[in-house]
């Protein structure tokens, strides 16, 4: 269809010509620790918190002087958390293009200096007569590379956890008895109406070969709209009239990042189990909006009513195993952590999937791109 000649082979010319020697791609090194996101700042802060809570409760006898020491500890602590987690943060750059050692070293390193930025703070306060420089370098070289360890841990774990989430879902997302019922629908149009099933089987292929390609850690909002919509113009050939989709897009939302092959098994959520088990259809609406620093995605199908239910539909009458849903919570907690929030379940006798995620950053304005200037011509000499 769109690429005819695919059993054919390369002419003569090209298989004689003596290979070109490829140019080597530079090494990128990858960053081992990042500081840069909300949620391993909540937790470092929790980390140093808890440490000092247990440290502060020896030599305490009472409750009182428990949090009169807490509270003197965090003074100095506090501030210089949060210095280690903004150089580590700006010095992001410079970090990765250190190896693993001198990352975690630099880390370290970072952390000495935070201990001795601490006790300076509370030596101005004079909580200490005598500052433990010393000690406080220690402390704090020892927490941070606890810290470390853990965020060293963390983007490890997110790569097995993400190609385990990826092939379950790719798993139980592409199921034979979809092919099936969709090269059903194909071949009832191909005498009828042969360029309809055209379009579908080129959809299906699209659909089938974007998700089985590999695609990186994110894509944009807006191709996982243009994956759903393959999908589902596929599903209104096979349910025809039964099946109402309603798109309500902002623009503003396109580049939003999100885990790829995210929507997809939702939207098929919502019609396996709204549309596909009523007889008389149901309706799909997939919404997306801006709300200040959040992009918010909606995804709303109604629900059949249960036989014997006095055509009440508050209740569905099948229910899934929600392997899906969890697959698709996972991903998305580990690409935007804190930051990225998923919820399901019904409202109003509507099923509903909200997803928010973090706005795409304003692109920079382009460079004003000035038009050549023309040469006169020259005059010809008479």
């Amino acid at each position: 269809m769109q690429n005819k000649q695919i059993l054919s082979t390369q002419p003569l010319e090209l298989e004689t010509a003596p290979a070109r020697p490829r140019p080597r791609a530079p090494v990128q090194r990858a960053l081992v620790f990042d500081a840069c996101h909300v949620g391993v700042v909540l937790r470092a802060v929790l980390f140093v918190e808890i440490v000092l809570g247990v440290g502060a409760m020896y030599g305490a006898s009472t409750l009182l002087e428990w949090l009169a020491r807490v509270s003197l500890l965090t003074g100095g602590a506090l501030p210089a958390t949060l210095v280690w987690l903004i150089a580590a943060c700006s010095l992001k750059t410079l970090l990765q293009r250190l190896g693993t050692n001198g990352q975690f070293a630099a880390g370290v390193v970072l952390g000495a200096l935070a201990g001795l930025y601490a006790c300076a703070m509370l030596t101005l306060v004079g909580v200490a007569e005598q500052p433990p420089w010393l000690a406080s370098a220690a402390s704090g070289a020892l927490l941070s590379a606890a810290l470390v360890a853990a965020l060293v841990m963390r983007a490890r774990g997110r790569t097995p956890a993400a190609t385990t989430a990826r092939l379950t879902e790719l798993q139980s997302r592409i199921r034979p008895h979809f092919l099936f019922n969709t090269l059903n629908s194909a071949i009832a149009l191909v005498r009828e109406e042969p360029a309809k099933a055209e379009s579908l089987l080129e959809d299906l292929s699209d659909l089938f070969r974007h998700a089985l390609v590999e695609q990186g850690e994110a894509v944009t909002l807006a191709e996982e709209i243009t994956l759903a919509r393959r999908y589902l113009a596929i599903e209104e050939v096979r349910f025809g009239k039964r099946l109402q989709v309603q798109w309500s897009l902002d623009p503003r939302t396109n580049n939003a990042r999100l885990p790829p092959l995210l929507l997809q098994p939702l939207v098929e959520n919502a019609v396996k189990h709204g549309v596909e088990p009523s007889a008389r259809g149901g309706k799909l609406r997939v919404l997306t909006e801006l709300r200040g620093s959040r992009v918010v995605v909606r995804i709303t199908n109604t629900l059949p009513s249960k036989e014997g239910n006095n055509g009440q539909g508050d209740e569905p009458a099948t229910k899934g195993h929600g392997i899906a849903l969890a697959n698709v919570r996972a991903r998305l907690a580990l690409l935007h952590d804190v930051q990225g929030e998923f919820s399901a379940g019904v409202q109003d006798g509507l099923y509903q999937v909200r997803i928010t995620l973090p706005a795409p950053s304003a692109p920079k304005p382009a460079a004003p791109v000035h038009a050549p200037r023309t040469a006169t011509p020259r005059r010809s000499r008479p």
